[in-house]
């Protein structure tokens, strides 16, 4: 049996950003020369996900696509973007204080939607490799998503392939 670890870098904006990584996850199993086993796409960022979705082809005027806006528009109802102090129960004084001693700003913490949107929709996918190919159904595309509205970064998206 053999591993393989492959990672990239995605820019995140200041609003909700959407990168389709199935291309570099292809590059990656290529790479490795495992024909059988799992890949695992893995987000260490606790206010980012990893999902498969189809893709859709329409967009907003931001470059978000059609079934995106759609789940952010879902998320808005369930999980409200943070907006002021205050609105969550998070951050709390004790956090604003930890995020100010690492040189933080302040709000940079009013990213509990973030936080609670990444816990929802999971931080990893296992996708199962057959004769070198990633099984992702005929419109299955991944996502890597950054829910984070309060700074734009360079985020890691990580590859874990496992199998022979």
């Amino acid at each position: 049996m053999s591993v393989y670890h492959q990672s990239i870098q995605v820019q995140s904006k200041m609003v909700p950003t959407f990168h389709d990584v199935t291309d570099q996850a292809k590059d990656a199993l290529q790479s490795s020369g495992i024909k059988n086993g799992i890949l695992v796409v893995y987000s260490q960022h606790t206010t980012c996900s990893i999902m498969i979705q189809e893709e859709s082809h329409d967009e907003n005027f931001y470059g978000t696509k059609s079934i995106m806006q759609d789940l952010l528009n879902i998320f808005e109802k369930i999980i409200p973007t943070c907006h002021s102090e205050g609105q969550y129960l998070h951050p709390g004084p004790a956090h604003i204080a930890d995020a100010t001693r690492r040189k933080e700003l302040p709000s940079w913490s009013l990213n509990t939607d973030a936080h609670l949107r990444s816990i929802i929709m999971g931080r990893s996918e296992s996708i199962p490799i057959i004769d070198g190919n990633l099984e992702l159904g005929e419109f299955g595309r991944i996502y890597f998503t950054d829910f984070d509205q309060v700074r734009a970064r360079e985020r890691t998206v990580r590859f874990q392939i496992v199998g022979e």
